[in-house]
């Protein structure tokens, strides 16, 4: 699983229809590595949310078979799925992360 920072929503009237009863949500893949929480170089992938996240907001997102798992059935299509919405990350003994 990964940490990610929801930026923004897919709209899409047309789509298969193991999608048609998912929210569509935009995601950026944080980086722990500097102990810090921060968007990775500009990266997004598109990600059905389980979790009823919202913009701007910290997710657990699974993926691969995982994410077809976490939603249930596997006909769903898709690579990345949000699980959880985050309320803190801690870094050792600072709190990198805290919702609002």
């Amino acid at each position: 699983m990964k940490l990610g920072r929801v930026v923004g929503t897919v709209v899409s009237t047309i789509k298969s229809s193991g999608l048609n009863s998912y929210k569509l949500l935009l995601v950026s893949p944080l980086d722990l590595a500097a102990g810090n929480i921060s968007s990775e170089n500009g990266e997004v992938f598109v990600a059905i949310d389980l979790a009823g996240a919202g913009e701007d907001e910290i997710v657990l997102v699974s993926s691969g078979g995982a994410a077809r798992v976490s939603a249930g059935t596997s006909d769903v299509p898709t690579d990345a799925a949000i699980v959880a919405v985050v309320d803190n990350v801690q870094i050792g003994e600072r709190n990198a992360y805290s919702k609002g």
